[in-house]
């Protein structure tokens, strides 16, 4: 009964976070993310229930059918939704809250060979963008987002914008929440690159402020330095004119 109530909010979840999807049919037939996430919850069930053979059986059709791989051992909790989806790996000790997004390309990876809790936990409503790396034993703070094509190895804490290779966290969630789901309008994602070439503009500004300040007075020193080149100019064409003269 828990697998059809979970089905049930899977659907709701394509509707709710991809405003491409028209119908129930189309939704159910052809989303990928949504095939992976219903393979994996019968894989979870046969791994936790120690049919491990099985539940790799199963997740491995996943993988061939939809080109996402979910390891039947981790967690994940209600409302998962895979965007596109093609490319996504997640690892067998992932842990994955409720309400979570991922989108195509995502990697929930794992950095040790120990047999040991090594991959990410994500918390509730976590949104991680298209070819996003999130690696290592670290935890994803709920309602964080990670923008496309990061790679993030340290705790992101809850209500962060993460983006860059090493992820850095460059702003709050907090202030872009509308009706308890996160904003993805893409001006509101911090750019770092744009904010320093601003700093970098305004310091080009303050040095043509202060040479303009300047200004006046290099030029009347540099008015000065002509005078005393012609004199010395002057004095030269004497002394040519002394000593050719024969006055030495």
């Amino acid at each position: 009964m828990k697998f059809w109530e979970y089905l049930k909010e899977d659907v709701a979840s394509a509707f709710d976070r991809d405003p491409a999807a028209r119908s129930v049919p189309e939704v159910v037939t052809a989303y990928p993310g949504l095939h992976a996430v219903w393979m994996f919850r019968i894989a979870h069930w046969l791994w936790t229930h120690h049919l491990l053979l099985l539940g790799r059986l199963v997740s491995h059709i996943a993988r061939w059918l939809t080109g996402i791989e979910i390891h039947p051992g981790a967690m994940i909790g209600r409302r998962f939704f895979i965007d596109h989806g093609m490319g996504v790996v997640i690892g067998e000790t992932t842990e994955i809250g409720d309400d979570v997004t991922l989108y195509n390309g995502v990697t929930l990876g794992g950095t040790t060979w120990q047999k040991e809790k090594r991959h990410p936990t994500l918390e509730d409503g976590v949104i991680i963008g298209a070819g996003a790396k999130v690696l290592g034993a670290i935890t994803i703070g709920k309602h964080s987002r990670v923008g496309a094509n990061s790679v993030v190895l340290q705790n992101v804490p809850p209500h962060s914008t993460v983006i860059g290779i090493p992820g850095t966290v460059v702003g709050t969630t907090e202030t872009i929440i509308e009706g308890g789901k996160i904003n993805l309008d893409h001006h509101l994602m911090p750019n770092p690159v744009a904010e320093a070439l601003r700093h970098v503009l305004q310091l080009i500004d303050d040095v043509n402020g202060r040479i303009d300040e300047i200004h006046p007075a290099a030029k009347k020193k540099a008015g000065h330095m002509q005078d005393v080149e012609k004199d010395m100019k002057k004095e030269h064409s004497s002394l040519d004119r002394f000593i050719g003269g024969g006055g030495i």
